[in-house]
C-alpha cells in the first residue's frame, strides 16, 4: 500500500493523541523534528519511537542538523558546531574537519532515531547570497562545494543517517530570505547550468533532494522550482538528478496560494513527496488531502533512498573529537 505523499512534523514535545490517529490514518512517508520537538535524549528518544509506531512500520525520521545557526539538537545534551562555512575557512584540513564533523553529527542523530539529516548544501557562496544562508555553505568554487558535499553525505551514511542534498537546483545567487518572500534569479539559462546547477549535477547520485523556492526567470518567469514543471524538468534531464524530490518547507511564504493548493502544484511539477514542518492540524490535513499517495516512481525512489540505511560503522568518538579540536585549533 502506497504511503502518502507527505512527510510532516510534530507539534510537541510527544504526540497527540490527534496526531497519533491522523498519522495512523494519513500514513506520511515520513517525519521531521524541530527544535520545539526536542528536549532530552531520552526524550526525543521516545518521541521518534512514537512516531514510528503511529505508522506502523520504520518511517523514515528528518532533521536539519547542519551545524552553526541551523542546529535542531543543541547543548547541553548535544554539541555545538560553528557555520560551515567558518569550519572550512578555519581548519588546517578542510576535508578530513568535515568528515569529522558530519560523522559525529550522524553519531548524536542515530542514537535518538533520527535516519535522515537535510544536508549536505551544494549551493555555491556569491556575492548577493544572502545572510540566512551565506555561513551554512561550503565555499564559492564548484570543486570545493562538490568535495565537501560528497564528504558530508560520505559521513552521514557511514553513521547510519541518510543524506538530503538541498537546495535543488542552487539557491547561491537568491537576494531573498524565500522564508519571507520569493527570491528571482535572472541569470541565464547556460549560466546557471554552466555555475549554480553544476555541483547539483557531480551530486546527482545521491538518493534524496530538496528543492528551493526560487524562480529562475530564464528558465520559467512565472513558478518557483518548487512549482514548475520546466524546472523539475531541468533538473531531472540537465543535472540529471534521479533521486527522490521532496520540498523544502511548503509554508514558506515564497508560495503563493493556500497550502493545499501549493501541494497539487508542486506534485503535478514533479516533486516527489511534500514537506509540511509546523505541526498545525488543519494545514496537514489539507496538504495530506491534496498531496495524495505516492505515484509508483516515487514509492520507487524512496525505497532505493531507504534501502541506504545500514548500522553506523563503529567509531572512536573520544579520538575523532580530539582530532576535531586539532584541527580548528
Amino acid at each position: 500500500m502506497a504511503q502518502n505523499a507527505t512527510i510532516f512534523g510534530p507539534a510537541g514535545h510527544s504526540i497527540t493523541p490527534w496526531e497519533k490517529d491522523f498519522f495512523r490514518e494519513a500514513d506520511p512517508l515520513g517525519f521531521i523534528v524541530f527544535a520545539r520537538n526536542i528536549d532530552t535524549p531520552d526524550q526525543l528518544c521516545r518521541l521518534t519511537g512514537a512516531l514510528r509506531d503511529a505508522v506502523g512500520r520504520d518511517a523514515p525520521i528528518l532533521i536539519d542538523q547542519e551545524g552553526g545557526r541551523v542546529q535542531r539538537m543543541r547543548r547541553p545534551h548535544w554539541r555545538d558546531y560553528m557555520p560551515a562555512l567558518d569550519q572550512m575557512e578555519q581548519a588546517r584540513d578542510p576535508m578530513r574537519a568535515q568528515w569529522i564533523r558530519n560523522r559525529l553529527i550522524a553519531a548524536e542523530l542515530y542514537d535518538v532515531g533520527i535516519d535522515v539529516n537535510c544536508a549536505p548544501l551544494a549551493d555555491l557562496v556569491e556575492d548577493a547570497t544572502h545572510p540566512v544562508l551565506r555561513n551554512r555553505l561550503y565555499g564559492g568554487d564548484i570543486a570545493t562545494v562538490v568535495a565537501a558535499a560528497r564528504t558530508c553525505a560520505a559521513a552521514f551514511l557511514a553513521g547510519g543517517v541518510l543524506p538530503v542534498l538541498k537546495h535543488i537546483p542552487g539557491y547561491g545567487r537568491a537576494a531573498v530570505d524565500s522564508h519571507k518572500d520569493l527570491p528571482t534569479v535572472d541569470a541565464p539559462r547556460a549560466a546557471l547550468i554552466q555555475h549554480d546547477f553544476a555541483p547539483f549535477k557531480a551530486l546527482n547520485d545521491i538518493a534524496m533532494g530538496m528543492t528551493a523556492h526560487i524562480v529562475f526567470a530564464d528558465i520559467d518567469p512565472d513558478a518557483p522550482a518548487t512549482t514548475s514543471g520546466r524546472m523539475m524538468q531541468v533538473i531531472r534531464e540537465d543535472i540529471g538528478f534521479g533521486g527522490l524530490i521532496m520540498t523544502d518547507d511548503l509554508s514558506m511564504r515564497a508560495l503563493s496560494g493556500t497550502l493545499g493548493e501549493r501541494a497539487v502544484a508542486a506534485i503535478s511539477a514533479g516533486c516527489d513527496i511534500i514537506l509540511h514542518c509546523n505541526g498545525d492540524p488543519a494545514e496537514m490535513q489539507a496538504v495530506a488531502k491534496a498531496a495524495g499517495d505516492m505515484t509508483p516512481v516515487a514509492i520507487t525512489r524512496a525505497n532505493r533512498a531507504l534501502a541506504q540505511r545500514k548500522p553506523p560503522e563503529i567509531i572512536d568518538i573520544p579520538s575523532l573529537e580530539a582530532e576535531f579540536e586539532a584541527l580548528l585549533a
